[in-house]
């Protein structure tokens, strides 16, 4: 088994800064703990005190859980990864339902296609972690001229809403 030439804080912390935005990996706590593959020897995936923060996907992004988005959301610029849905869609999306592209009410600018998001509600609160299926520019086309909106279609695939998991 290979193992990683380099600290798996820092290298943790790097992805972080890269895929939230910068300074973000600050909010991590100093003792995490990291669980390595097997076959390979790479970072499977970290948490801290006995909680899951992330898992590394094979794509090179990080998948969040609720308690990972929730430690990101103390910085001030991860609010540039969330999206804020509109009050009625709320308890679906908390549910772990996927939320549709006509429900969002804001977007943040760090928001790509495929990119990891987190929905919050207007307080900030976690409602769930998911995957955006459209980028920032495509939930703030306001070309409303047209009787077909291209507005359309689920907008964020839900992976965990707060409400979906088993406690």
């Amino acid at each position: 088994m290979k193992r990683l030439l380099i600290d798996p804080f820092q290298k943790i912390s790097s992805h972080v800064n890269f895929l939230f935005g910068q300074g973000i990996s600050s909010v991590l706590p100093s003792d995490i703990d990291v669980e390595y593959s097997k076959k390979t020897g790479r970072i499977k995936n970290f948490g801290s005190s006995g909680k899951l923060i992330g898992t590394f996907k094979t794509d090179g992004g990080i998948a969040l859980t609720i308690y990972g988005a929730g430690l990101f959301l103390k910085h001030p610029n991860f609010l540039f990864n969330c999206i804020v849905p509109v009050d009625d869609a709320m308890p679906f999306v908390s549910e772990g339902r996927s939320l549709f592209v006509k429900h969002v009410y804001k977007c943040g600018i760090n928001v790509r296609i495929g990119s990891e998001v987190a929905i919050i509600n207007s307080k900030q609160n976690i409602l769930a972690v998911g995957r955006s299926l459209f980028p920032f520019s495509y939930y703030h086309d306001k070309n409303y001229e047209n009787s077909r909106s291209p507005l359309r279609g689920v907008g964020v695939k839900i992976r965990e809403g707060i409400k979906s998991r088993s406690t």
